[in-house]
């Protein structure tokens, strides 16, 4: 048995009454800890200020000392243990606010790093690399889209590594590498296996930060802001050793798999998150705010835009839910990910705007977290795959289905 099977072996299988409980503690810890330093947070980024690097460092504390830390690791790699539903189920709190993840020691892209360093990793790797960052002493960044070519078809990606003697020779240009900037090191995608069929072509591979010809070229303004710090990165002639190879050569796209699956949930779960905080900042501002002599809820449009948020909300939950628990299963789940991916986005995006529309110019001000929430939501129609391709994924995979006689049976999905 190998982690990279079976990355939550042993760990302990926690009862409804149990996640619930977790479910509690963690929105206690959100109301008393992380809702009242956004404002904070927002000004002094915890990755980009040393005021938020303490003032986070003390939270994280607090965190671990309730038993909260690392919710996406087994107990063997020094987190909760809790497995993969329950941490779905905190994630659906955690998405409401950007800086929880980070007080719980999950935030991406570390938290996939630190699961792909457990299961793929050497015993040296995971020594070095992988204890230090779910610590929280370390972060890193992911190092895989490229300007040059489109994101949505990665077998294109150009940055090569080159075996010479014992090391890699990497040479590239990436960019969108989140939280580079002060990273002590990236796993980055390279084509090593240029002979092979595009699949079975590329390579991860752990780079220290500091390695000669690692050069961070700029943080990528996203929709006005730099505080993400999605990098550009330039590698030139950088050499690392073949033992920082994650898996076995020519596994990258494999080894992706494993990630970009089980993430794709959390990321929707945590839209789940973002999507009920925005609605419920719709409800509770319409019942007071009052326009042409009655409240904004007694408005015919608002209370449409409530009920087909409500409607949508629990649409793409149970989607998110039911994908979820096929991953937990052991099954890939392409159509399922594939679906919650393009209409949780899209759910996501029109909780957040109807919201907007009714704070007014307060919607769009910093005085809530409206402004930032939409800003992200624009951007989640593209990261990990455009919503367009992941459409595309769900039409073929039914299609090969009803090609080969088997039509799709909805009761069984």
């Amino acid at each position: 048995m190998t982690t990279a099977e079976h990355p939550h072996a042993g760990d302990r299988v926690l009862t409804d009454a149990e996640i619930m409980e977790l479910r509690e503690k963690v929105k206690a810890f959100m109301a008393e800890h992380i809702y009242p330093n956004e404002p904070f947070f927002h000004a002094n980024h915890p990755r980009q200020s040393a005021a938020g690097r303490e003032k986070m460092k003390e939270l994280q504390a607090m965190t671990k000392s309730l038993g909260m830390w690392a919710p996406h690791l087994p107990a063997a790699a020094g987190g909760m243990g809790i497995g993969f539903m329950p941490y779905v189920y905190m994630n659906e709190i955690l998405g409401r606010s950007p800086y929880a993840p980070i007080a719980f020691g999950s935030q991406a892209p570390d938290s996939g790093n630190a699961e792909i360093l457990w299961q793929f990793g050497s015993k040296e790797l995971q020594e070095k690399y992988l204890k230090p960052l779910v610590a929280g002493e370390i972060w890193s960044c992911y190092s895989m889209t490229e300007p040059e070519v489109s994101g949505a078809d990665p077998t294109g990606l150009r940055t090569t590594a080159v075996r010479d003697g014992d090391e890699w020779v990497i040479n590239g240009h990436k960019w969108f590498t989140s939280q580079a900037e002060g990273a002590t090191f990236a796993i980055v995608m390279c084509a090593t296996e240029l002979d092979q069929p595009p699949h079975r072509r590329f390579t991860q591979i752990v780079v220290p930060t500091d390695t000669p010809g690692f050069e961070i070229v700029r943080p990528v303004p996203v929709m006005g802001e730099t505080e993400g710090s999605h990098c550009e990165i330039r590698y030139t002639n950088v050499r690392v050793p073949i033992t920082n190879t994650l898996g076995e050569p020519g596994s990258g796209f494999r080894i992706a798999q494993k990630r970009l699956g089980p993430g794709r949930i959390h990321h929707c779960m945590r839209w789940l998150g973002q999507m009920q905080r925005a609605f419920e900042l719709m409800c509770e501002y319409s019942l007071k705010r009052e326009v042409f002599g009655s409240t904004l809820s007694e408005k015919q449009t608002v209370q449409n835009w409530i009920a087909d948020s409500y409607v949508e909300i629990q649409a793409a939950r149970a989607l998110t839910l039911s994908a979820a628990k096929k991953i937990d299963q052991g099954d890939e789940a392409r159509v399922e990910i594939s679906a919650i991916k393009f209409f949780g986005a899209q759910v996501l995006h029109n909780v957040i705007d109807r919201a907007i529309q009714v704070h007014g110019a307060l919607g769009v001000s910093g005085d809530t977290p409206l402004e930032s929430m939409y800003r992200n939501a624009r951007a989640a129609r593209i990261y990990d795959g455009p919503d367009e391709v992941h459409r595309m994924v769900v039409s073929r995979r039914i299609l090969q289905s009803f090609k080969a006689g088997n039509g799709w049976d909805f009761g069984l999905q």
